[in-house]
């Protein structure tokens, strides 16, 4: 089984979009990531809600900060793609202590395409399914 078989739609968003615009849509899509793109859908960033927490906490006025500000930049991003074994894939969640991994698609020279997310709820579900025999 591959992440092709289990991955979910990506949320996504915009480096410019403020930082509590991103914590409506987060609630909005309920989801606890969020993949930050550029705008040709190339991955540049990732937002969680320990970083809103963080920046939440810094008493700064969200409204007026770009999410660019708070997000982990794609060098220290883990991804995976959609022909990679889920259990190669569950190692790298765990190993890396994050909840999703964004499924990206190389994009030539420029970057990575998103293409959907990998999250421990997929994966849980997926132990479920496979638990009941499906």
């Amino acid at each position: 089984m591959t992440v092709k078989d289990i991955k979910s739609r990506p949320a996504v968003i915009r480096e410019e979009t403020t930082v509590y615009d991103a914590i409506v849509m987060l609630f909005l899509e309920d989801v606890g990531t969020l993949f930050v793109v550029d705008e040709k859908g190339l991955l540049q960033g990732v937002v969680s809600r320990k970083d809103f927490l963080k920046a939440a906490l810094g008493s700064a006025d969200m409204s007026k900060i770009p999410v660019g500000v708070i997000m982990t930049r794609l060098a220290q991003i883990h991804t995976v793609t959609e022909d990679e074994p889920v259990l190669q894939v569950v190692r790298r969640i765990c190993e890396n202590e994050v909840d999703s991994l964004p499924v990206v698609r190389p994009h030539g020279k420029d970057g990575f395409k998103v293409v959907g997310r990998v999250t421990k709820t997929n994966l849980a579900r997926l132990l479920m399914e496979l638990g009941e025999g499906r």
